[in-house]
């Protein structure tokens, strides 16, 4: 995996695209694909989707301060965090990456299915 590895989200025809950086919690993410998720509103701030398996956070920092367009992991609850807007420092979060394009798709209010395919 080089950090140019990208992923696909479909949701009501429409995609997501996202760069994931090159970190053991993204490769860990990678090897769950293809996924099948169900994305909701957490908050005004993201939009969250629990896996079917926990990532490694082994080697992450402690946490970070997501920004605009974050794909994120919260180790804590197992979730994937996609952030709509700027949010302070929160311990547990884990980058994996940073959505290109489509982050319009993801801003629509209300509960949405994706399915998360490698971009080739």
């Amino acid at each position: 995996m080089t950090a140019q590895t990208k992923i696909n989200i479909a949701i009501a025809g429409q995609n997501v695209h996202v760069a994931l950086d090159d970190t053991p919690a993204a490769r860990a993410f990678i090897a769950q694909l293809p996924l099948t998720l169900r994305f909701e509103d957490y908050g005004t701030t993201e939009k969250i989707s629990y896996l079917p398996n926990k990532l490694t956070t082994e080697g992450e920092p402690p946490g970070y301060t997501p920004v605009t367009g974050d794909f994120s992991y919260y180790a804590p609850w197992g979730n994937i965090a996609v952030f709509l807007k700027d949010f302070s420092y929160s311990r547990g979060l884990v980058r994996l990456g940073h959505i290109e394009s489509g982050l319009e798709v993801m801003n629509q209010k209300g509960e949405h299915e994706g399915i998360v395919t490698l971009l080739k």
